[in-house]
């Protein structure tokens, strides 16, 4: 009855609360979202270093130095001494990263500019409620999603493959919309798994918040294409009417 008299508060800081996470392991949680937080820095500077100064234009070299700065940073060893290190490599990762988007986010912003902002919004809403719904988690539920999960990315490997051939307009868009599923999940399971994982000793914040990043990126690039599509579909029915 008080929940409908209105006597009854709502305790929304218990939202907030994981009271089922160690001390440590909060902090170590703290870290990699800090890390995260800088990463999203450094690739929204590529971005604008790519799209407003035409910085970069070569992919190839891009994507040469992305894999090369991500292989650097995982065979550097993770000492205290390396932390200030490996945090420098991990930044020019993420803003290699960035200017390997400059491309795709030119192409969307000749579209409408505000796109890109909606896009953006809609992945950290995504990218927060999941992540909350992972920590909140009693168990490591969601860790069984790994399979599945990499079952999918390998359908989506081979329909992009295959759509090269076709040029299938409803084959991309299956692609698209199975990768916003696909990228969603993969944020419920690399959020536990960094839990399991600090829970046996690795607490490389480091390297953890690289996976979460990746997860990021690649959710926010298929949300962008959707939204730039639907952009563009909508302009052309009005265009015909």
């Amino acid at each position: 009855m008080d929940l409908f008299t209105g006597n009854r508060k709502i305790e929304w800081n218990a939202l907030f609360q994981f009271s089922q996470l160690s001390k440590d392991c909060q902090s170590h949680l703290k870290r990699v979202y800090s890390c995260l937080a800088m990463c999203m820095m450094a690739a929204a500077a590529g971005s604008y270093v790519n799209v407003v100064l035409q910085f970069l234009q070569s992919q190839f070299l891009t994507a040469i130095a992305t894999f090369g700065l991500l292989l650097w940073l995982r065979v550097t060893p993770q000492t205290h001494d390396n932390n200030g290190k490996r945090l420098s490599i991990l930044l020019g990762f993420a803003f290699c990263m960035g200017i390997s988007m400059g491309p795709l986010l030119s192409v969307v912003a000749d579209i409408d500019p505000a796109i890109i902002t909606t896009a953006f919004m809609a992945t950290t809403v995504v990218f927060v409620c999941f992540s909350l719904a992972a920590l909140m988690s009693q168990q490591r539920t969601m860790l069984f999603l790994g399979g599945p999960l990499m079952s999918g990315l390998s359908i989506m490997f081979f329909m992009s493959l295959i759509n090269i051939f076709f040029g299938s307009t409803r084959i991309l868009q299956m692609a698209l919309y199975m990768g916003v599923v696909i990228f969603s999940g993969f944020i419920l399971f690399d959020t536990q798994l960094i839990v399991e994982k600090h829970s046996h000793g690795d607490d490389d914040f480091i390297w953890h918040s690289v996976d979460l990043f990746l997860d990021f990126i690649n959710l926010f690039r298929h949300i962008l294409v959707i939204l730039a599509q639907n952009n563009e579909n909508k302009n052309r029915r009005n265009r015909r009417n």
